[in-house]
């Protein structure tokens, strides 16, 4: 399903960008027409500035567009809501919400960095050696994997007496 949320926004990302470009190609490059009546007679002559009624309905027609699925990128929901109570507060909210992030995040790691993150998202802050004894991985596998997600900002360790207490960012 959230293929599909995320075809639709690029679909609509695609409309937008077109709409964009249209409205600017025809405000840049008006339609050089005039037209004159003097009684019976028409007079169609080539005036630099003026636009057709086809170029204000194209005009039209790519505003509307583009509000729309300005609107659509902006306003949809992707589907996405804390599983929380009606009560929670903002900042049960705000950090569940940062939770479905960093469980997404946590799907794009390396074996030991994911199961390392895993038991920081579980804890939030945790001492790096009650990590070793979480996880079952040696105190170098650790290591080397907190310096990794140190590295690509997903974490924090803090020096804390003889050992480090990490925790997420």
């Amino acid at each position: 399903m959230r293929g599909g949320i995320r075809g639709k926004t690029l679909f609509a990302a695609v409309i937008f960008l077109a709409s964009v470009l249209v409205l600017a190609f025809k405000l840049l490059n008006p339609t050089p027409v005039q037209i004159l009546v003097e009684g019976d007679t028409a007079i169609i002559s080539q005036v630099p500035g003026l636009f057709t009624y086809t170029d204000v309905l194209e005009i039209g027609a790519a505003l509307v567009l583009m509000s729309a699925t300005a609107a659509y990128i902006l306003l949809h929901d992707d589907g996405v809501t804390p599983a929380l109570t009606p009560n929670a507060s903002a900042a049960e909210v705000i950090l569940e919400e940062r939770r479905q992030r960093w469980e997404e995040v946590a799907k794009t790691l390396k074996n030991d960095e994911q199961t390392l993150y895993k038991a920081i998202i579980d804890e939030g802050v945790i001492d790096q050696s009650v990590l070793v004894e979480k996880t079952g991985l040696p105190k170098s596998n650790v290591s080397r994997a907190l310096y990794g997600l140190e590295s690509r900002g997903l974490i924090e360790r803090r020096r804390r007496g003889m050992g480090n207490v990490v925790l997420l960012k």
